[in-house]
């Protein structure tokens, strides 16, 4: 089996030019990483965690370092992963002062028996772990900060809402094995209440994965993907013999149509075959097959480059 992984850095309204090159080379990074582990014989699990590892370190995206900031100027964080082999999962959702959310979320599916912890019980659990806190502060940009301000000022004035950042970050992969998972992490929306936690850690909505099928990492509104169940969803469509393109196509626009709601999503079926899409106006994205990596952030645009 050739190994496959896909990438996303989340659905956007729009990234500015001067952010579109450092966006690219972290989503290219993060494709690189999570490809390596594969061709050295990672397993599925351990290049998605590799993946979103890469982009929670990369203040460019809403997941770790880079996280958009609640009402009261926090970070607090969503992220969860599945293996397709046995659909084991791990989940966690608000928490806080710690670095790499997808590091806790394996070791929730690792050393638990549960598959999802939240907020304190998750915060002892990463010290029980040995996992390092960081001081919140680290985890704030300066950019988050004129974004959370940006949002008050808007909402007092009463401007329509505008959805700057539909943020998560996400990998699927297959190994050679045959096995696939997914691993998906945010920080969440700005300006959200305390304790709000949205689709990223709630399997079958951020995310799905089944050596049956495929794997999926979703993002965009999270109470939308949340109603919809947007991964378990496309990956139903798949179950009934769409294409990934297709299934990806249904899912997306029932939500849309539904709920006003945009999104997007990357897919892998268990045969390797892999697709992207989105109905936010870009998602960053990266797929590594055969040596060779594919990239994109708007719609038609994709460049493709021989791996080393």
């Amino acid at each position: 089996m050739n190994p496959v992984v896909v990438v996303h850095g989340g659905g956007a309204d729009c990234i500015s030019k001067d952010r579109k090159e450092r966006v690219r080379q972290g989503i290219i990074q993060a494709a690189t990483a999570g490809y390596n582990i594969l061709k050295e014989g990672g397993s599925a699990v351990d290049a998605v965690e590799g993946a979103v590892t890469v982009l929670e370190n990369d203040p460019e995206f809403n997941a770790g370092c880079g996280s958009v900031l609640n009402v009261n100027g926090e970070v607090e964080m969503d992220a969860s992963i599945m293996s397709g082999k046995d659909l084991s999962s791990g989940a966690v959702s608000a928490v806080r002062c710690i670095a790499n959310p997808i590091k806790l979320a394996r070791l929730v599916m690792e050393k638990t028996p549960h598959c999802f912890l939240t907020g304190q019980g998750a915060a002892e659990f990463a010290a029980a772990m040995g996992i390092p806190a960081v001081p919140g502060e680290q985890l704030v940009t300066e950019r988050n900060v004129r974004h959370l301000q940006k949002e008050k000022r808007e909402k007092a004035a009463q401007k329509p809402h505008q959805q700057i950042n539909l943020g998560t970050v996400g990998a699927v992969a297959l190994d050679c094995t045959g096995n696939v998972a997914y691993a998906t992490s945010t920080g969440g929306i700005v300006n959200k209440m305390v304790g709000r936690v949205g689709d990223t850690p709630c399997i079958g909505s951020g995310g799905y994965a089944d050596n049956g099928i495929g794997a999926i990492s979703t993002t965009g509104h999270g109470e939308s993907i949340l109603k919809v169940n947007l991964a378990r969803l496309t990956l139903f469509h798949v179950e009934q013999g769409k294409t990934l393109e297709e299934a990806a196509d249904a899912s997306l626009g029932y939500m849309k149509s539904k709920l006003k709601g945009l999104g997007g999503v990357i897919v892998v079926s268990k045969a390797g075959d892999w697709a992207v899409k989105w109905t936010s106006v870009s998602m960053p994205w990266a797929a590594a097959k055969d040596g060779k990596l594919h990239s994109g952030i708007d719609l038609g645009e994709t460049s493709i480059i021989d791996l080393p």
